[in-house]
């Protein structure tokens, strides 16, 4: 018994030192995991943050380029019909769309559904303004269809998209 006695007097040391020592190195090793997840976030975001920031700007400058004042300004010419005149418009907005389409990857899909809105919201009121117009009709007339009409729109999808944006990186950064 009294053997029984000394075995319990020295494993029950061991074990209780044991389970501290386990403890101990759990705790150490959790600090350092929390340490190295912290840091690589940290990493992380001064890498995407500024990338996330320069998507924001080339998606504005894509909206702000496709309002049709701008647009029109950019490409207006004379020298066009109404016909060849709507299709380098439209030319003109798919492909400032696809350029910046990898932006998206950046965006929330909020602001996302409201850029690809504003460039189908531009195309539709030049197609539009164009089917309003005599197949002989000249570019100049065309642009002036579209200002006209644009003006008279209640939602100017461009400029509540570019809004959003904005409202976006200030909640976000």
């Amino acid at each position: 018994m009294e053997m029984v006695y000394d075995l319990l007097k020295m494993t029950i040391p061991a074990v209780l030192m044991l389970y501290l020592s386990y403890l101990l190195v759990r705790s150490f090793l959790r600090k350092q995991l929390d340490e190295i997840t912290f840091s690589a976030r940290r990493k992380n975001q001064e890498v995407v943050v500024p990338i996330r920031l320069q998507a924001y700007e080339r998606v504005t400058l894509l909206l702000e380029r496709i309002t049709p004042p701008n647009l029109l300004s950019r490409l207006g010419n004379a020298d066009y019909n109404a016909e060849e005149f709507q299709q380098i418009l439209v030319h003109e907005i798919r492909n400032e769309f696809n350029h910046n389409l990898s932006q998206q990857v950046y965006m929330s899909d909020s602001a996302w559904t409201y850029v690809t809105t504003a460039v189908e919201q531009t195309i539709s009121l030049i197609n539009s303004s164009a089917n309003m117009l005599d197949k002989e009709a000249r570019g100049v007339e065309l642009a002036r269809a579209i200002l006209e009409k644009g003006v008279g729109e209640e939602m100017d999808m461009p400029k509540q998209a570019i809004r959003y944006i904005k409202e976006e990186i200030q909640d976000v950064f």
